[in-house]
């Protein structure tokens, strides 16, 4: 397992699954849209190494194509329960009022959505089954890695089931058992990235056969917190990635995918260029009148790619604290969380003809002279 990311991890794809995953994820009542920047937001993440079932799931169904289409059937199984937000929102496994609990406030059964009460549904990846697997190497150090959407100072408490825990039933806290914790670690990049990580040598327990590994992101400065379960395989392995989609792109994970010992008969094929997906491309720019306390925006969004576009997200953050709230809006949808901004078309702007333009505007309470750097994406 490498000790740093790896650079072909980056590319426009990558950048692509970023945006998809911001936007969609934090709407359920809107089309595929959304805004983000690159200073910090409320706190997002998931464990990247050993990859987290909502990490895996996501890439892995975003590596079939235009939509959604896993691989794994753990991953269908979840998406067929509880839709696809919760794989957009991979990120988003969180309780905003967890402030570090765990046996008594977060039930066995659920600990691996922290109890289910967070905004998205992660219910069905506490579900035993079949899921993506890393295989490693008993004693090993290796370098475990967190996405950090956004940073914020805290603690990553991380349990292991114990010897002879029974994988066919849900996870209870009699299985686990903590193992390692990891404050305020170092990280690799800034937020709003996919491949960018928390990261910190972490020396593997003396297990053997199939465990699962639970990560509790504990934030010092609220109460809010992440949770992710991994499925691991002690078995001399050196981080190799099995039941999941031949060729999926992994951002932050190189530990490589192998043949995935999968009852699912992958379709299609794996040369056919997938259809339905983000294609082409476009530019956001914005024009700004200011005034004491307030100011409103103008955005025009351009598809600069020689095909229609059939619809588009620009992203963007706030400054940390900048106080600055949208007050109403025309033309878009726009959601908040934290400091990010999402915002999309109405509907009928969504279509937009090679070298043609759509534009959307808002209002905004707070002292706004400058936007931050916009970023267009079609969907």
């Amino acid at each position: 397992m490498s000790t740093t990311a790896t650079a072909a991890l980056g590319g426009r794809r990558r950048r692509i699954a970023a945006v998809m995953s911001m936007v969609l994820a934090a709407v359920t009542a809107m089309t595929i849209t959304g805004l983000f920047s690159r200073d910090e937001a409320e706190a997002h993440g998931a464990t990247v190494f050993p990859g987290s079932r909502q990490y895996f799931c996501y890439f892995d169904g975003l590596s079939g194509g235009g939509q959604l289409d896993p691989y794994n059937e753990a991953c269908q199984a979840a998406l067929d329960q509880g839709g696809s937000t919760p794989f957009y929102n991979w990120f988003g496994n969180l309780d905003s009022n967890g402030a570090g609990k765990t046996v008594g406030y977060i039930p066995d059964g659920q600990i691996c959505d922290g109890g289910g009460r967070g905004p998205y549904d992660f219910s069905a990846f506490n579900d035993p089954g079949n899921w993506p697997k890393t295989h490693v190497t008993a004693g090993d150090t290796v370098e475990w890695r967190y996405n950090n959407w956004a940073h914020h100072p805290g603690k990553f408490d991380l349990y292991i089931t114990k010897d002879g825990w029974d994988p066919n039933q849900p996870l209870a806290w009699d299985d686990l058992e903590k193992f390692q914790t990891f404050t305020n670690p170092a990280s690799n990049g800034g937020p709003g990235s996919d491949d960018h990580y928390y990261y910190a040598n972490l020396t593997l327990p003396q297990k053997s056969g199939y465990h699962m590994v639970f990560t509790h992101w504990v934030r010092s400065d609220s109460n809010e917190n992440f949770y992710a379960c991994s499925d691991v395989v002690f078995d001399g392995g050196n981080g190799e990635v099995t039941g999941i989609r031949p060729g999926a792109n992994l951002p932050g994970n190189d530990g490589g995918v192998v043949d995935p010992p999968t009852s699912e008969t992958p379709t299609g094929d794996p040369t056919e260029t997938p259809t339905g997906g983000p294609t082409g491309t476009c530019t956001a720019t914005s024009s700004i009148y200011s005034w004491s306390g307030g100011a409103t925006v103008n955005i025009t969004v351009k598809n600069t790619s020689p095909s229609t576009m059939s619809n588009w997200m620009i992203h963007w953050l706030w400054a940390p604290n900048s106080g600055i709230t949208v007050r109403d809006s025309w033309n878009t949808t726009i959601t908040t969380m934290g400091d990010m901004q999402m915002a999309g078309p109405s509907g009928w702007n969504a279509t937009i003809a090679s070298g043609g333009t759509a534009s959307f505007g808002f209002n905004v309470s707070g002292n706004l002279t400058t936007m931050p750097t916009l970023e267009c994406m079609p969907a």
